[in-house]
């Protein structure tokens, strides 16, 4: 699979060769139209985007300065973030994370983990300002965008506008008042009508913070980033874009993990190509290839164990891919996307530890001992799929899609111990998904959406090759199982949202809506194995290890609701609320990470030079909790968020916020506990106390 990614590269090639031959004879002399990328899904057009979906583009107006894009996530409905600093933070869905979701940029490009532990999760590889909107399917009801399980994900990178042509900028800066906190952008655009170029650059120090008690949490970083994006227009309707960027993260601090990161280094190469309007059949053709590395290097030497044991653990991780994606429309009422994509990820590094006290005992002479943590593995699927929009009348639209994914994973350098457990030979797995729904525009107030879903996903890395690391929430070795059974996510949804016109100063009332059920088949967790003893530190407890399996008996349901009022033109009220119930039959508790009622309700204004909100947030107890998964019962809290902003003179917005203005002292379920710290007990990570802060911004 090391040829994949020439083969992705040659298969873009090609096609833009076809597609200039296609153009030569189609010559305009007026000012060409640019093809727009398809790195968007969601487009406001009914006969295309996928069902259940939802758009976050608020970034703007949150003034508080994000740790990484993870941070965007806390202010969209059905969304929580797990926490094991500042710096690693993951999105997760109505209880869905990690690989579950499908999290991407701009339409497909991808970047995995190096660390086994998520120090470095994908969030964590793009300049936070560089986000223009969140797009969300809120299930597997597409087949286009890769494995889905638990819902898709794109981060939709800032667009230029093309038709202004010449040089164009922005500089921002932010500043934190909890742990002195400062962010920097800087972006260039030069655009005229055959090719564009945008480059940024970013920098950000963030340091401790300190929770609602005074208490200082170990949480600092810093990163710079830079990235550089070149466009180019062969006629007007076909389009070459190339994206480079990098991300420098260093002396980063993990409050919930053992070690804490000296570097991360990621570079992310994403070629993308688009011919459209080929003909009366075939419509359009895109292709995307990418390439990403991320170079990791954890140790501990800031812990308490230090004083016992050095260790450092070099990691690296490799991710090609890419997509091929014919649009088609056989007759006029049936709109048809079949394409392939393929996705290769490969890990491999180790720890080394200098042990200086054994059982004990200091020993005259420390010993070196070298774990392999990846053990030179790979993950590569190859999918091949078709989606089908039918239009049964202009209002109504049915989509019924299949996939096919051929998973072929491998371990290359097994640990001998990890070696006897199994029969480690090279696996290949069959996994078809599918999806079915309709969507009706009953009036021009009122949609509803009903879906059906089978998302099927492979084990990851982590769950297939971990071998005795401390993996998860609790103090437990994780031994992974190459043999698990691919996850099933069976998802029912039904959705509608609306819209009426008030009277009497109220201008309107708009509200939307989710209810949904899911049963899983094979779902994976750890579960405790009392015929296994941990490897490293024997003398410590727990002195069993859990190793991943498949679950018979699970489920999940849950809904999201937001209902909101805009009064007076410029002002507004909106609550929106979101519950998650899981259980996991097989050992009659929840399933893992699932997040207790969020309700927000939100006061606000908008005008045109200025805005401003107040936010109150209200989190429940949550006390259906995963014992087996280390988790314990978590009180319910209340944050209040204070925000304005304002355009004082063109090209200038100014904005300043007071976040947490109680200064509520309280932790989120889904964060992980303290270890590895001085002074610090294994409880769950707090939340920064009260926050100012200030954002400016300059476009020209």
């Amino acid at each position: 699979m090391k040829t994949l990614y020439s083969v992705l590269l040659c298969a873009l090639i090609t096609v833009m060769s076809y597609g200039q031959e296609q153009n030569e004879t189609k010559k305009d002399t007026t000012r060409q139209k640019v093809t727009k990328l398809d790195v968007v899904i969601v487009t406001g057009n009914i006969k295309n985007d996928p069902v259940l979906t939802m758009v976050y583009t608020n970034y703007d107006k949150n003034i508080v300065q994000p740790k990484n894009v993870a941070d965007l996530f806390n202010n969209i409905n059905g969304f929580s973030v797990i926490k094991r600093g500042n710096y690693a933070i993951d999105p997760s869905f109505r209880g869905a994370q990690y690989e579950q979701l499908n999290i991407q940029y701009d339409g497909g490009t991808k970047a995995m983990h190096a660390c086994p532990n998520r120090m470095d999760p994908i969030t964590t590889h793009i300049i936070p300002e560089e986000i223009a909107k969140i797009e969300i399917i809120k299930g597997p009801y597409t087949v286009r965008y890769g494995a889905t399980f638990g819902g898709v994900v794109n981060l939709v990178t800032q667009k230029p506008d093309y038709e202004d042509y010449g040089l164009h900028g922005k500089v921002s800066g932010g500043y934190e008042s909890n742990g002195n906190s400062l962010v920097n952008l800087a972006q260039l655009q030069y655009f005229q009508e055959k090719y564009d170029i945008v480059a940024n650059a970013g920098y950000r120090d963030f340091g401790n913070y300190d929770d609602g008690d005074g208490i200082e949490i170990p949480s600092s970083f810093r990163s710079t980033d830079y990235g550089v994006k070149l466009g180019y227009n062969f006629s007007d309707n076909q389009r070459f874009q190339v994206h480079w960027r990098q991300s420098f993260g260093r002396d980063v601090l993990h409050a919930a993990l053992p070690m804490d990161t000296e570097y991360d280094n990621s570079s992310i190469l994403s070629l993308d190509y688009k011919l459209d309007h080929i003909g009366k059949v075939a419509k359009s053709l895109t292709a995307k290839a990418y390439y990403s590395y991320v170079d990791h290097l954890m140790t501990n030497t800031n812990r308490p164990s230090f004083m016992m044991m050095e260790a450092a653990s070099a990691v690296d991780a490799t991710t090609i891919g890419g997509k091929i994606e014919l649009n088609w429309k056989p007759v006029e009422k049936l709109n048809v996307f079949s394409g392939l994509d393929a996705i290769h990820i490969a890990r491999d590094g180790g720890r080394t530890r200098l042990v200086k006290v054994m059982n004990g005992n200091v020993l005259p002479m420390p010993m070196t001992f070298n774990d392999k943590v990846w053990q030179d593995s790979y993950i590569t699927d190859i999918g091949v799929f078709t989606e089908a929009k039918y239009t049964i009348h202009s209002k109504t639209i049915l989509t019924i899609g299949l996939r096919y994914d051929n998973v072929i994973s491998d371990i290359q350098d097994p640990e001998e111990d990890f070696a006897t457990m199994y029969d480690l030979e090279k696996r290949t797995e069959h996994n078809v998904s599918g999806t079915i729904s309709v969507k009706k525009r009953v009036s021009d107030k009122f949609t509803l959406e009903a879906a059906y879903g089978r998302g099927v996903r492979s084990a990851n890395m982590i769950e297939r090759f971990i071998n005795h690391f401390n993996v998860g929430q609790d103090p437990f070795e994780y031994i992974g199982n190459p043999n698990l059974k691919a996850e099933v996510n069976n998802q029912f949804e039904i959705g509608f949202k609306g819209k009426e016109p008030l009277k009497n100063g109220l201008n309107s009332f708009s509200y939307e809506t989710s209810f949904y059920y899911s049963f899983f088949e094979n779902y994976i967790v750890g579960i405790i194995d009392p015929t296994i003893t941990r490897k490293f530190n024997p003398m410590a407890q727990p002195s069993s290890v859990k190793v991943f399996q498949n679950l018979d008996e699970s489920y999940k349901t849950g809904f999201e609701v937001m209902a909101r009022i805009d009064f007076l033109n410029d002002y507004y009220f909106k609550t929106e609320l979101a519950y998650v119930y899981a259980k996991n039959k097989d050992l009659a508790e929840s399933l893992p990470l699932t997040p207790p009622l969020n309700t927000r309700l939100v006061l606000g204004f908008q005008k045109e030079n200025f805005w401003g909100s107040l936010q109150y947030n209200l989190v429940s107890k949550q006390n259906n909790i995963s014992r087996s998964f280390g988790e314990t019962v978590t009180n319910g809290y209340q944050t209040l968020d204070i925000r304005f902003g304002v355009k004082p003179i063109q090209n200038i917005t100014l904005g300043v916020a007071v976040i947490n203005a109680f200064d509520e002292a309280y932790n989120s379920h889904l964060n992980f506990s303290f270890t590895n710290q001085v002074d610090f007990e294994r409880t769950p990570i707090t939340e920064p106390g009260r926050n100012f802060s200030a954002f400016l911004q300059y476009k020209f």
